[in-house]
């Protein structure tokens, strides 16, 4: 895949002066989740550089559950929002967190597009070495964080432990749940034993668990990961394979991990950044192109930046197509190409 490093030059190559100059005074409202997460890092490197490059004012509404965010937009309240692929399809569905929307559901997933893709890490477990927790089936009994009271991440960390474990929350362990912005205290209060939550590498969760203690990180051992039972869960929208290795991860003294080989594994959670379909043509491919052309310097913000597949236009490792109906927006799909990215027909 071609990479884009001339900067702002290259956007004005891609879209003209006059293209930029055209949208140089938009002002655009956002969504995303609390601070210190991929989705947050994601949006707010946007708003930096929209407004460096005259593009956009992006004015962003951080801490958001984005179950609440999807409704928010697709009805035209917002302009865009960070979003994983789940959630997309369960409104289009009318299930889980949008049950009431019923057949709604389907007409309100029709009005989003994305512009592009990331994940936001894989689910692990992760605990105080002084839990005792060296393996899944240790969590029997224990208490364990596992996501906000609703939305797609408390959905997922549940399926990454019945998979990893066979263990069901309220038969075999306490599942607890609070708001992301509570996570922080509740990594070093000692209220819970382990966490299941998405882990970037690295992950500013673990490294706050570690003013505690010592923390070990325990990835899905390789054989459940490899399983035909593991497997089919990557058919699913918005979740897919992740492997990271140790020394790619970026710890230091004081974190562990368990793995037969020094290879994490987990189930990861697609994202894209999405906007309303009837944001104009120029205007999105102006928003990607300033994306595409900043990776480099996104990948630079934080540590764990180059870890959340940024770029990455296959669709199974983006969690785009097959079942999941979320679309590239044309103007989105315009910047890809001309950068030299190839765009499946599926996400078009």
């Amino acid at each position: 895949m071609k990479k884009i490093q001339n900067g702002f030059f290259t956007i004005l190559l891609i879209l003209g002066l006059s293209s930029i100059t055209a949208n140089a005074q938009v002002n655009l409202s956002a969504h995303t989740a609390s601070p210190g997460g991929v989705p947050h890092l994601t949006i707010m490197h946007l708003s930096d550089v929209l407004g460096e490059a005259g593009i956009a004012n992006l004015q962003v509404t951080e801490g958001q559950t984005l179950t609440n965010s999807l409704m928010t937009l697709a009805e035209g309240k917002i302009d865009m929002s960070a979003m994983p692929i789940i959630l997309p399809f369960l409104l289009d569905k009318g299930r889980g967190p949008f049950a009431k929307q019923g057949d709604k559901g389907a007409e309100l997933a029709a009005n989003v597009r994305a512009l592009y893709p990331y994940n936001a890490g894989g689910f692990g477990l992760f605990a105080l070495e002084s839990a005792n927790i060296k393996s899944w089936k240790d969590i029997k009994g224990k208490t364990i964080f596992n996501g906000p009271p609703r939305g797609a991440a408390l959905v997922n960390a549940r399926q990454a432990i019945v998979l990893a474990s066979g263990y069901k929350e309220g038969d075999d362990y306490k599942g607890v749940q609070a708001n992301w912005g509570q996570l922080a205290n509740i990594l070093v209060d000692g209220s819970v034993d382990g966490v299941v939550v998405p882990l970037t590498f690295p992950s500013a969760r673990v490294t706050v668990m570690q003013s505690a203690g010592n923390v070990r990180i325990i990835s899905t051992p390789k054989d459940i990961f490899e399983s035909e039972a593991y497997q089919k869960v990557f058919n699913a929208p918005g979740n897919i394979p992740l492997q990271v290795k140790w020394e790619d991860m970026g710890y230091s003294d004081g974190v562990s991990m368990v793995s037969e080989d020094g290879v994490f594994r987990g189930l990861g959670t697609a994202f894209v950044e999405l906007v309303h379909k009837d944001m104009s043509f120029d205007l999105a491919k102006a928003i990607t192109a300033t994306h595409i052309a900043t990776l480099d310097k996104l990948k630079a913000k934080s540590p764990f930046a180059p870890n959340i597949g940024l770029g990455q236009m296959d669709p199974k490792l983006a969690g785009l197509c097959g079942p999941s109906k979320v679309k590239y927006h044309a103007g989105a799909v315009a910047a890809w190409e001309e950068a030299g990215y190839k765009v499946a027909d599926c996400a078009k």
